[in-house]
């Protein structure tokens, strides 16, 4: 295939989404911990339901990249049924590469449901063991994209951590799922060897074996990431919006105000970080990636599902020329 500029690293998924409409949401004084209930043992309607074919961290990094402009692919594992085979149609038809999407036979596809519910949503998860394997390279790609694996990947990203430090020409960005997370003292290497670091405040403090409880400083928070390695940390912190700094400045983005209500917030996070990691592999500097992310992720949450809302480089900038006078990044 030509030459990659952008190549998502993580698991496929297929999202069933169940859109709910007998239910309630329970949350403690600190409304850090809400919990959504149903009636126990009973019939319960829904709304509606929507199967989007082809999501996850990774793949949603590659759609959006090939829409700004990038020539993306994916490497993957699927399974031998027609979920896969739905998979597989879904990339081709975004212009998403797929020549390293891996075919197990007697294996299930990953799926998801997803319990929709006023614009948040609670997802039940289940990874296939997956035999990972990382292919031979005909030429390396510009940039890595790597996000959520299964909790068996241990060894395979430690292979890719020493595949991309044995070619320094390839730029790494991180974006750590639930079981990487849990795995962050045991991948160390890919921290050490990030050109950008993502996640969120909480998921910092996890990272960093803070207590939920401890300061939420946000220059204290980045500066314990830089520490693991990466030359970019970028955090988000949900409606207050987002930092990123090189190790010498800190700025920070506030949201993209919404042109409607969300309807749904998947794949909000993915939007942001992988256009933020577009715009740098299109040479532009980290404010100006700053104000990108956003924007594709106020049009995400317009959709159901984390690809549909996904913009164009040409539709992005548009937004941009339209911003408020305020929506800019600032030194803090």
């Amino acid at each position: 295939m030509a030459h990659i500029d952008f190549l998502g690293i993580g698991d496929i998924v297929t999202d069933a989404f169940i859109e709910l409409q007998d239910a309630t949401v329970n949350c403690d004084i600190s409304k850090e911990n809400c919990q959504i209930c149903m009636r126990f043992g009973d019939k319960i309607p829904y709304k509606d339901v929507t199967v989007v074919p082809a999501v996850g961290n990774s793949p949603n990094a590659a759609v959006s990249a090939h829409r700004l402009g990038l020539n993306s692919a994916i490497l993957t594992e699927i399974g031998d049924d027609r979920t896969g085979d739905e998979c597989l149609e879904a990339l081709k038809k975004e212009g998403v590469g797929t020549d390293y999407v891996n075919v197990h036979t007697g294996e299930k596809t990953n799926y998801h449901y997803v319990l929709s519910y006023e614009a948040e949503r609670t997802i039940l998860i289940k990874h296939t063991e997956f035999a990972y394997k990382l292919p031979n390279f005909s030429e390396n790609p510009r940039w890595v994209y790597l996000s959520s694996l299964g909790e068996n990947s241990l060894s395979y990203q430690k292979e890719i951590a020493s595949w991309i430090k044995a070619n320094p020409d390839i730029k790494l960005a991180f974006q750590p799922g639930t079981f990487q997370i849990k795995m962050s003292d045991e991948l160390s290497e890919l921290y050490e060897i990030a050109e950008i670091s993502f996640c969120n405040k909480e998921e910092a403090k996890r990272i960093l074996h803070k207590s939920p409880e401890s300061s939420d400083d946000i220059k204290t928070l980045i500066a314990d990431m830089h520490k693991k390695g990466p030359r970019i940390v970028v955090i988000t912190d949900g409606p207050e919006g987002a930092y990123a700094s090189d190790g010498a400045t800190v700025w920070h983005m506030p949201m993209y105000p919404d042109i409607a209500p969300p309807v749904d917030r998947t794949g909000a996070g993915d939007s942001f970080s992988s256009t933020f990691t577009c715009a740098l592999a299109l040479g532009m500097s980290i404010p100006e990636a700053l104000s990108w992310g956003p924007i594709n992720s106020m049009s995400v949450v317009q959709y159901m599902g984390a690809q549909k809302g996904l913009l164009s480089r040409e539709k992005l900038e548009e937004y941009l020329a339209k911003a408020p006078e305020d929506y800019k990044p600032k030194e803090i």
